[in-house]
């Protein structure tokens, strides 16, 4: 998910988004483990959409104040 999609959603989306994208990771995380996925590439794009989500939350947290 780019940075342009993630500014256009709403804060109970970004949270929304937020959840999927950390159970999605958790997921990852352990089929990986378990046995090597095919495209491990994949574990670092959700991260980093994980951390793309939580600064767009806080900077939004920050102006509200």
């Amino acid at each position: 998910m780019k940075q342009v999609d993630i500014k256009d959603l709403s804060v109970d989306d970004l949270t929304e988004k937020l959840q999927e994208q950390k159970d999605t990771l958790s997921k990852m995380k352990l089929s990986h483990s378990v046995s090597p996925i095919e495209n491990p590439m994949q574990i670092k794009q959700v991260r980093r959409t994980v951390a793309r989500l939580n600064t767009e939350l806080r900077k939004r947290a920050v102006q509200a104040k």
